[in-house]
C-alpha cells in the first residue's frame, strides 16, 4: 500500500468517525474470507457500514477525527472490523443475529454518542439500549399516566364524588 493510499484510507475513516455517533469495533480474527463476506452482507442489510483496515491506520484516523474515542485505541489489536451505524443498537443486534449462524465475531468495544463500552460482555447491554424515540415514548406515557388516572377516577366515581360533596356540605350545617 502506497503512502497516498494509506492517507486516503485514513481520511475516509476519519470522516466516518466524525460523521457517525455509533461506532462498533469487532474482532474478525480467525474468520475466513467467506465468513467475513457473509457478515458484511448481514451488516449491509441492516444499513451498517463495515470497514476493515490496519490498526495503525485506524489509530491515525481516530486522531484526525477530533472525537475523543478514549480507551477504544487500547482495543486495537488483531484484526478489526469497524461498524458504523445510525442507531445505537443496530450493530449489536446484527452481531447477535450473525452469531446464530455459528461464527462468532467478538465485540472489542463501542463508542455510543459519547460513552465508550469495552469488551465482548457489553454486547447484551448495547443490544438492550433504548433508542431516542423509545425514551421519548416512555416519558410521554409517564406524563400522561397521572392525568389519565385523575380523569378515569372522576368518570368512574362521579356518583361517589357527588355523595362526598353532599356529605361535606351537610356536616357544615
Amino acid at each position: 500500500m502506497t503512502k497516498e493510499e494509506k492517507n486516503q484510507v485514513i481520511n475516509e475513516l476519519s470522516e466516518y468517525f466524525s460523521n457517525y455517533k455509533f461506532v462498533y469495533l469487532a474482532d474478525a480474527s480467525g474468520m475466513t474470507a467467506i465468513d467475513t463476506n457473509k457478515m458484511r452482507r448481514v451488516f449491509f442489510n441492516k444499513n451498517i457500514k463495515m470497514k476493515v483496515a490496519k490498526n495503525t491506520l485506524i489509530i491515525k484516523a481516530l486522531e484526525r477525527s477530533n472525537v475523543d474515542f478514549k480507551e477504544l485505541k487500547d482495543t486495537l489489536k488483531g484484526s478489526t472490523a469497524l461498524l458504523f451505524s445510525e442507531n445505537a443498537k443496530d450493530a449489536a443486534k446484527a452481531i447477535i443475529e450473525y452469531r446464530k449462524k455459528g461464527v462468532k465475531p467478538l465485540l472489542k468495544g463501542a463508542y455510543i454518542d459519547t460513552d465508550v463500552f469495552v469488551g465482548n460482555d457489553k454486547l447484551e447491554v448495547l443490544n438492550n439500549l433504548k433508542s431516542k424515540e423509545d425514551l421519548i415514548g416512555d416519558v410521554i406515557a409517564i406524563l400522561q399516566s397521572p392525568a389519565k388516572n385523575v380523569i378515569s377516577a372522576l368518570k368512574s366515581g362521579g356518583g361517589k364524588l357527588a355523595g362526598i360533596i353532599k356529605t361535606l356540605s351537610e356536616k357544615e350545617s
